[in-house]
Parts: structure tokens; C-alpha cells; sequence
């Protein structure tokens, strides 16, 4: 997360909707839900949910410098491959 009050932290991404241009991550804006009580009996509860945010706020990590990076094209063997900028290894 590149800015606002998660700001620093990383997590694994659990969904993405490219349509809204958002993302949800594992322990990143996680939010407190009321959750109604179901069943006669049953109590209501606080439920911890991670929330979707813009994906321009998160950047990847790279594995080898594991500093946040942007990324680069770089034509290989195989074809096309993801590379760090800032170290310039393989994603």
C-alpha cells in the first residue's frame, strides 16, 4: 500500500475488479461489519472484512530487492517477461 493509513504494509490480493479499477488485499483496509443475528438465539457479531480500494494505491513487491517497484517489459527465450525496475530481475 502506497499511501493512506495502511500505508507500508503488504498483502496477498484476494480479488480484483478491473472494471472499478479496485482491489481487495489480505489485512489491508479492513473494516468493522455489523452482522445481524440470523437465527432466534443467535447473538449479532463484528465481523472484520478487508474492503476494495484503488489499485493505484498498491504497488508489487518485488521478490528479490522486496522493495516496492514498478514494472517493466523485457523480451526473452519465450517471449515477454515482468521485470523490476529498480533491481531489474524477473517477476
Amino acid at each position: 500500500m502506497m499511501t493512506g493509513s495502511d500505508r507500508g504494509k503488504a498483502g496477498a490480493v484476494l480479488a480484483a475488479f478491473p472494471k472499478e479499477r479496485r482491489i481487495v488485499a489480505e489485512g489491508i483496509n479492513v473494516k468493522k461489519k455489523h452482522m445481524r443475528p440470523r437465527k432466534q438465539g443467535q447473538k449479532g457479531e463484528l465481523v472484520r472484512m478487508p474492503m476494495p480500494f484503488p489499485a493505484s494505491r498498491a504497488a508489487l513487491v518485488c521478490g528479490t530487492c522486496d522493495k516496492p517497484t514498478r514494472v517493466g517489459r523485457q523480451s526473452t527465450e519465450g517471449g515477454k517477461a515482468r521485470v523490476c525496475k529498480k533491481c531489474g530481475s524477473t517477476l
